[in-house]
């Protein structure tokens, strides 16, 4: 159902509280997102954690949030996108996040939207051939200027939707997630204002989301794309409690069918 979690592991293999969590019967899927580790390493972690692997593609150490929209540095995504597919390829993860970078430092935003904008465009047509080549898709991601990045260039839904349009996109469809919920490829999810565990006090109803999503027929991953506020393990008791009270078990499963 649409509770199937994913946990977001930003740690190198074999280390840290992601690797635990991603043992825990309640977690499905790992999103990685290592640069600096072979795509071999990353199959060994998956065996390892015992969970499926989503992938993403950036360098944090470099200051950067991708490279898709940034003007002048279409040769440089398009060698991290091939880096991208490789580790993909290596652990069968069909769905890639482009990410589209940050407005350079000391530009406008408004002076340079236009350019980013056709930058981003011809970034995504070509992702667009190369994933499809690969039966693979990519994601893009708004990210909100006001709390989490304030030079992320890719930062509102409607945004995000014209840049994969068939328009923009010439039709590669390949690339852009369809029914039953158009364009919704991926989520995660935070609680609201302080990005911690669903349950956590705040302003979002995630039991009312996660039926909502249900109904909508959407199959996808949600992720856990929060900070707990202590131990990751005790802060996914949410997961086990919404299962439950679906008449679901742990990972997701109908108690009937066992």
């Amino acid at each position: 159902g649409a509770a199937a979690a994913e946990g977001s592991a930003t740690e190198p293999p074999g280390t840290g509280s992601a690797q635990g969590a991603a043992k825990s019967p309640r977690l499905n899927v790992t999103v990685v997102g290592w640069t600096g580790h072979t795509p071999h390493a990353v199959p060994e972690a998956q065996r390892a954690w015992g969970t499926g692997t989503g992938a993403g593609h950036w360098d944090p150490e470099a200051g950067e949030l991708g490279l898709a929209a940034v003007p002048g540095r279409q040769a440089a995504f398009r060698q991290g996108l091939a880096a991208a597919v490789q580790y993909a390829r290596a652990v069968g993860c069909p769905r890639i996040h482009l990410m589209a970078g940050r407005v350079p430092p000391g530009t406008d935003r408004a002076a340079v939207a236009g350019e980013m904008e056709t930058t981003f465009i011809e970034n995504l047509k070509y992702a667009a051939d190369l994933l499809a080549q690969e039966d693979m898709i990519g994601l893009v991601e708004p990210i909100n200027n006001r709390i989490t990045d304030p030079s992320y260039y890719l930062n509102t839904p409607h945004q995000g939707k014209a840049a994969i349009s068939p328009q923009s996109l010439l039709q590669r469809r390949r690339s852009i997630p369809t029914a039953p919920v158009p364009s919704l490829g991926h989520i995660q999810i935070a609680q609201v204002p302080g990005r911690h565990e669903p349950d956590s006090p705040g302003e979002l109803n995630f039991p009312y989301i996660f039926e909502l999503l249900e109904s909508l027929g959407y199959t996808g991953y949600v992720g856990c794309e929060y900070a707990p506020k202590g131990d990751t393990l005790e802060g996914l008791g949410w997961l086990r409690s919404y299962w439950e009270s679906r008449g679901l078990q742990h990972g997701g499963t109908s108690k009937a069918a066992n």
